[in-house]
């Protein structure tokens, strides 16, 4: 007879923990690996932020500076990057480079996070031997941008928060207050103010249509934005925005300092100007500085300078012209074209300051106008009490 005998159970309670013990570490590496998978899925269409490309740049130029070879500065920036998918797309351009492949070569594989001025750049760089310094000026360049965008940006983020809260009261108002106070007006049995009528009926169409406005919004979003990634919705819309009564002369004042900013760093790095022409054109995000570089290109390639054509488009200013045209006559171009941009970045600065200043009161008496005329339009039957309720005499 044979006797089949069982494990304790304390026993097979350890044997149950240590095949989970096994298993806990390959599960763990299986996700470890299907992170990594993703995380390189995305380096190829990564957008990087210009200020992680400023930094990037700058410190790769400070560890070239200090005199460490390209493959041994990627590493160290590798190392210290907290941006997983950027840490992968430098580690892929470390390895390019490892296989004989040049530092340019490699960086147009992410044309997403690498920018067309950057990459041009390094071309210059290594055709001239100085990519240490080129990689400082472009560095220079990106601070700059930053710097002026996140200036606008903070100037604009106050207006944006007390609008948005603004639309927000007016709909509660409408939605969940007007009723009340229609209903109360409505035992009075008399003909009503128009703007309390108005209101009232407004808030009825607004509880009724909710989902046909909002419906209507998103259309007006996604379609305006379909029309404006087309060319001729894209120029109508540089058109407007550099007309637009407030904040025109700012964005004016912008592209114009980009030009020129762009332009000169592009010069004094040694790149040929048709392609320093192409990668302004691609750099300024605007349709009348992508129009003048065309022209500009073909007047150059004739023989022309580049003040002939500024003197005939109407987008820069004649203090401009001048300035372009005394470089030209010095041999200094890039460097009158870095006193513009100095100078448009000042006036920028300047007009942020004064906007943001002039923007605070405008609000405050848009909130007043339109809070204040809601709150006047209810009550004005109460304050005509007599009138609107004369059958309760």
């Amino acid at each position: 007879m044979a006797f089949i005998t069982s494990a304790p159970s304390g026993q097979t309670g350890t044997l149950k923990q240590a095949a989970a013990a096994k298993k806990r570490p390959n599960l763990q590496a299986a996700q470890a690996l299907a992170k990594q998978k993703s995380l390189e899925k995305k380096a190829g269409k990564y957008k990087l932020p210009l200020g992680e490309l400023a930094i990037f740049t700058q410190q790769l130029a400070s560890l070239l500076n200090a005199g460490l070879p390209l493959v041994q500065c990627l590493e160290a920036l590798q190392d210290q990057t907290e941006d997983p998918v950027f840490r992968i797309i430098i580690r892929d351009v470390r390895v390019d480079i490892s296989a004989g492949n040049s530092f340019s070569s490699a960086v147009k594989k992410f044309p997403r996070s690498f920018n067309s001025l950057f990459i041009s750049m390094i071309e210059a760089g290594e055709a001239s031997g100085a990519l240490a310094e080129i990689l400082s000026k472009v560095a220079a360049y990106f601070e700059s941008s930053v710097k002026l965008t996140k200036k606008v940006k903070s100037a604009m983020t106050y207006p944006i928060a007390v609008i948005g809260l603004a639309v927000a009261l007016v709909n509660v108002l409408l939605i969940f207050v007007i009723p009340v106070f229609a209903a109360m007006f409505a035992d009075f049995g008399a003909k009503l103010p128009a703007p309390t009528q108005m209101l009232i009926d407004l808030s009825n169409f607004m509880k009724a249509w909710w989902w046909a406005i909002g419906l209507g919004c998103y259309g007006v979003y996604y379609f305006g934005g379909q029309f404006i990634a087309t060319p001729r919705g894209r120029r109508l819309k540089d058109l407007s925005l550099v007309k637009a009564p407030i904040f025109g002369n700012l964005i004016h004042k912008i592209a114009l300092s980009r030009f020129c900013r762009t332009y000169a760093t592009l010069m004094r790095s040694g790149v040929p100007i048709l392609r320093t022409l192409e990668i302004v054109a691609s750099a300024s995000n605007k349709v009348q500085v992508e129009d003048a570089c065309v022209e500009i290109a073909k007047h150059v390639s004739q023989g022309g300078q580049v003040s002939d054509v500024l003197a005939t488009n109407p987008f820069f200013p004649p203090m401009m012209k001048h300035m372009v045209k005394a470089g030209e006559s010095t041999g200094n171009v890039d460097g009158m074209m870095n006193k513009i941009a100095d100078f448009y970045d000042t006036e920028s600065e300047a007009t942020v300051a004064s906007l943001t200043s002039l923007i605070e009161p405008l609000l405050i008496v848009f909130l007043g106008v339109i809070v204040g005329g809601i709150v006047m339009a209810m009550f004005l039957p109460i304050f005509q009490l007599g009138a609107v309720a004369g059958g309760l005499k």
